[in-house]
């Protein structure tokens, strides 16, 4: 039989544990400064395409600044919501866009800490009654004054074919969305499809997220220069040839709701430098030159595609054919 007194020393524990994580006063001290809202802008102008992204960010931005003004100059403010729907495929930039917004929020007084919170499915649902409201809880109290991002937000959506708590967390996500309205913004997301049949699985979300931003898939160009940011970060280049082949690469490349989009980029340049480095692993490793190390050459990227089930079309033959190794 349990020892009472070693029960409640070990709940003491686990509480202690728990304040301690979501209160994290230390990570409060050590904040950095609001960074201005123009610098903010500037590196969301900087993101690889997202054009369409960019203009409905810049819209939202102007009009809480304005709304904002209104109050300063004793205008009445037109009441909106500031919680947000994403709607988009895997990989296009999201996360990056949400963790911006997070940040210009904080910029413009309108969230404390300006921080986000990114979570899933996992981490608010539970695998037993009244688990849910408790995992969600601790969940929105970690993301109080500034961003909580759910990923795939469709997935909490009831499916009536089996037991599940998903509609208990959107319930305690409500209730805390009107209760600390001026202290936190939800952002959920997910594919479109999806999410326009979430939002209409209950009567509350519909009203709580009435702005969507639509993230469109990349095109051609913009994953050629997101592979080709990969590749400068860590000191690598393009061969001779090896545009040609990324952009056949990405072309060919399959676009249905599962393509990765700027994660197809990474994977695809983390398996190019597998590639590389076997080809270069064949010769004297030890004489590598600077010059020899950093090209990504065509049938590096060509080995790399094939290694994700990619097909693409082989480059011209003069691209690397007789080339000294």
């Amino acid at each position: 039989m349990p020892n009472p007194l070693e029960s409640l020393k070990a709940l003491g524990d686990q509480l202690r544990a728990q304040i301690g994580e979501e209160l994290d006063f230390d990570a409060l001290r050590r904040q950095e400064p609001a960074r201005p809202l123009e610098e903010l802008l500037a590196e969301l102008d900087a993101l690889p395409g997202l054009e369409s992204v960019k203009e409905q960010v810049r819209a939202l931005v102007a009009f809480l600044r304005v709304q904002a003004r209104r109050k300063e100059a004793g205008l009445p403010e037109v009441a909106t919501t500031q919680h947000l729907v994403f709607l988009g495929n895997p990989g296009t930039g999201k996360t990056t866009v949400a963790r911006l917004l997070a940040q210009m929020y904080r910029s413009m007084g309108l969230l404390r800490r300006g921080h986000l919170v990114e979570v899933d499915r996992a981490g608010l649902v539970g695998q037993y009654v009244g688990f849910t409201a408790i995992k969600t809880e601790r969940v929105i109290r970690k993301a109080i004054d500034g961003v909580l991002f759910v990923d795939e937000a469709y997935s909490l959506a009831r499916d009536s074919d089996r037991l599940d708590f998903g509609d208990e967390a959107i319930e305690t996500l409500l209730k805390r969305m009107e209760d600390n309205r001026h202290r936190l913004v939800v952002i959920v997301a997910g594919y479109p499809r999806l999410m326009h049949r979430f939002l209409e699985s209950n009567p509350g979300l519909r009203s709580r997220f009435s702005r969507e931003i639509d993230f469109p898939d990349y095109s051609t160009d913009d994953l050629v220069e997101i592979f080709g940011r990969f590749a400068a970060e860590s000191e690598y280049t393009l061969g001779e040839g090896a545009d040609a082949t990324l952009r056949s690469i990405f072309d060919r490349a399959e676009r249905d709701d599962s393509f990765g989009n700027a994660r197809f980029a990474r994977t695809l340049f983390e398996q190019a430098l597998n590639a590389q480095a076997l080809r270069l692993g064949a010769g004297d490793v030890e004489h590598l030159t600077h010059a020899e190390l950093r090209p990504l050459e065509p049938e590096d990227l060509v080995a790399a595609a094939r290694a994700l089930g990619e097909a693409p079309a082989p480059p011209p033959r003069g691209a690397w054919f007789g080339r000294r190794r």
